[in-house]
């Protein structure tokens, strides 16, 4: 053995002077302390921890906690046992479990929002994304690093269901979990498989997760079927996601208990529209009309347009199970294949609905107006009405286009007032977001056999403009009334954050499209010549897509703020109450009101609005889960060939590229790039070649070929096509 041999694992080998030794040991003990933070060690422990070998450096181990007992940067118990002296910071937070070697912690405390703080997997204890957590956030090191932090506590776990893969051995089981952000699979006992098959799609439910365990033990609940088949993974998504299979018997009882016949009574009550020209304008494959247009000469020469909206709010009461699943549910979901709907069949397609040649309840709000588009009178309240047509976008289009066929001239009129209505709205600030969207052709079996890009003509717009200005008005009449200070309903959708929008503005300039951002009040002026430019372009749907991304949520609240994205003043949502759960409260908030009733207590309506919005998102989330799915689908059967695409993020595992011809988004991972050893540059997001220095950044426009799919991952595998050239 070499005379040294004894002494290699020593951390302090003949580096100097007994000063400088100690000085480094009470360094490595204060980290040490940090790291551990809560916990208490002797001094046989600290050796072993610190793997301190050598006879010296075990004799500097007591002078050095001597010293930083002193200094106040340690503490000692009566056992003698050290721990570290720093007073920490306790935080409750959302889990964001990014991937599966660390997750950040969201505070609840909006000041400390944007001060995520980084756990490591080793400190997570059980807690899984989206659960509710206590953490204690260690002492940071050094300046401007980000602050680090272990889980004490899990207040609430935010799932305890997942979909995945049943993978069976001989002796056990495993499901592997199709979402993403769930990073162990989870253990099933052969005696809990509930029937499953190696390799079908299941819902398995977490039952125990010791801590020190690996893997959480679970259940399987719900056997789904072969992975693979379109209605399985329909349904994969939904349990992913705690949609709704069915409603409930009893709720639909109540809704067939409902009598179709209107009471003339009630009628009496309304004001009495039937008699007035009305007609629907809808989707052809629509089975559910929730909103009318009614149009008339007064006669002063005034124009009167009626919107009016089903009156869900007559058929569907407080502490009712209709009440009940609509407010849980609250919104209807939109799948690629299939509608979820917040209200029962016999509702939302038949008695709400507002069909052709039947009295129908409504809410309405009607306006007087002149012929430059100017309101000069509206009305709210309940009416009935009938409705004389039901027109699709294209047939009610095709008619305007021709001026002939039903209603052919008030369509051409009301769409002369839209334009104003439109023109008017821009000049004041709205910001024109005209998003690309897809739609797939789907055969009998689900398999995806086309795309299809849906363009929005005149007849899409003339809807909006009216759904807009009764929503608008709505809004304004309510905070009018008591200077804000009435219980209300409003959507508000806040200015964009500045950070976020230097980055876009960043990425559109690598197209050429230049955007002025430093002055607050230019930026929606700005973003609108940026959607005219890039009409028609193939770096459109990316840059909509990404405008989006960069703008502040939209979200209910009781709060009276403005809608940026529309430059309104006060917004709401009454224009749908048969899909959206925050129409209803607006229709039972403004009756209320218009019978002269006092603002309710606020927090229960807002609490009903942070339920709204939170729905609202996993709605979203499930319609796009959806799309991926067939996006997935669509590219593993199409044709095998080099597609044009466009580089939408840049990651440190890898580069996003949307495919322009199919507009699916799919990765070239950093691993799969052989051509060079790539770094990541995140200040500036791209990647940088270490010998031949070529950058791959936002905005690049590249050929790629698809090399992998995979269904249950919903995942698009690429690599990059470089010309021989």
């Amino acid at each position: 053995m070499g005379r040294n041999s004894g002494r290699k694992n020593s951390r302090f080998k003949n580096k100097g002077d007994k000063s400088s030794d100690l000085s480094r040991l009470k360094h490595q003990l204060t980290q040490f302390f940090d790291s551990n933070f809560g916990e208490e060690f002797a001094e046989k422990q600290l050796i072993k921890k610190l793997s301190l070998r050598d006879a010296a450096t075990k004799r500097l181990l007591s002078e050095g906690l001597q010293e930083l007992l002193a200094a106040g940067k340690i503490s000692k118990n009566p056992r003698n046992l050290y721990s570290s002296a720093a007073d920490p910071d306790f935080i409750t937070g959302e889990v964001d479990y990014v991937n599966a070697r660390f997750a950040f912690i969201i505070p609840e405390d909006q000041e400390k929002k944007e001060n995520d703080i980084m756990v490591k997997e080793a400190n997570l204890k059980t807690a899984l994304d989206g659960d509710i957590v206590r953490i204690m956030v260690l002492p940071q090191r050094g300046k401007g690093g980000k602050r680090e932090g272990k889980v004490l506590e899990i207040i609430e776990r935010c799932r305890d269901e997942f979909v995945g893969r049943v993978e069976i051995s001989p002796r056990f089981a495993f499901v592997v979990p199709d979402f993403k952000k769930m990073h162990q699979d989870i253990f099933v006992k052969k005696s809990d498989l509930a029937g499953a098959q190696h390799n079908q799609k299941v819902v398995v439910k977490l039952t125990d997760w010791k801590e020190g365990d690996k893997s959480p033990t679970g259940t399987i609940i719900r056997v789904l079927g072969e992975a693979g088949d379109h209605e399985v993974e329909i349904h994969s998504i939904m349990a992913e996601f705690g949609l709704p299979f069915e409603y409930p018997d009893e709720a639909i009882a109540e809704a067939d208990a409902i009598s179709e016949k209107i009471p003339s009574q009630e009628l009496e009550k309304r004001r009495d529209y039937r008699a007035v020209s009305t007609f629907t304008i809808d989707p052809a494959d629509a089975k559910d009309f929730d909103d009318a247009i009614s149009f008339r000469y007064l006669d002063n020469g005034n124009m009167e347009i009626g919107v009016h909206i089903a009156d869900v709010s007559h058929y569907v009461k407080p502490k009712t199970l209709m009440e009940k699943e609509a407010y849980d549910r609250a919104t209807s979901v939109y799948l690629v294949d299939r509608t979820i709907p917040m209200l029962p069949e016999r509702l939302s397609n038949g008695l709400c609905s507002l069909r052709p040649n039947e009295d129908k309840l409504t809410f309405s709000c009607v306006f007087e107006m002149d012929e430059q588009a100017q309101v000069k009178g509206f009305w709210i309240g309940r009416t009935a009405i009938h409705s004389d047509r039901r027109f699709s976008y294209e047939e009610a289009q095709e008619n305007m286009d021709n001026g002939d066929g039903d209603f052919a001239s008030e369509l051409i009129k009301i769409n002369d007032l839209a334009h104003k209505l439109r023109k008017e709205r821009f000049k004041k600030g709205a910001i024109n977001f005209e998003t690309v969207e897809v739609k797939f052709r789907l055969d009998e079996a689900g398999t995806p056999v086309g795309l299809i890009i849906k363009e929005r003509k005149d007849v899409h717009k003339l809807i909006e403009e009216f759904m807009l200005l009764a929503n608008k008005t709505v809004a304004q009449f309510i905070f009018d009334k008591n200077k804000g200070k009435s219980t209300f309903v409003y959507r508000t959708h806040d200015y964009p954050d500045l950070e976020k929008l230097t980055t876009f503005a960043n990425f559109a300039r690598k197209f050429g499209h230049d955007m002025q951002i430093t002055d607050e009040k230019k930026v929606s002026r700005s973003l609108n010549q940026l959607m005219d430019e890039i009409a028609g372009k193939p770096e459109q749907n990316v840059l909509e897509q990404l405008a989006i991304r960069s703008m502040a949520k939209a979200k209910y609240t009781t709060e009276p703020k403005l809608h940026f994205g529309l430059a309104f003043a006060h917004y709401t949502h009454f224009t749908s109450p048969i899909r959206r759960y925050p129409d209803l409260m607006v229709h039972r908030l403004l009756q209320h009101y218009l019978d002269g009733g006092k603002p309710p207590e606020n927090q229960a309506w807002e609490e009903k609005c942070l339920h709204s919005s939170e729905r609202e998102k996993r709605a979203s989330d499930a319609e796009r889960a959806s799309i991926k799915y067939k996006q997935v689908e669509y590219m593993k059967l199409a044709e095998v060939k080099d597609y044009d695409g466009i580089v939408t993020g840049v990651t440190e595992w890898g580069v996003f590229v949307e495919i322009t011809e199919t507009k699916c988004e799919g990765m070239v991972r950093l691993q799969d790039m052989t051509d060079d050893y790539y770094d990541f540059d995140e200040k500036n997001m791209r990647l940088v070649g270490s010998r031949n220095k070529k950058m791959i950044t936002l905005g690049d426009k590249v050929k790629v070929r698809v090399t992998r799919t995979d269904i249950d991952r919903r995942t698009i595998d690429l690599e990059f096509v470089y010309d021989d050239k």
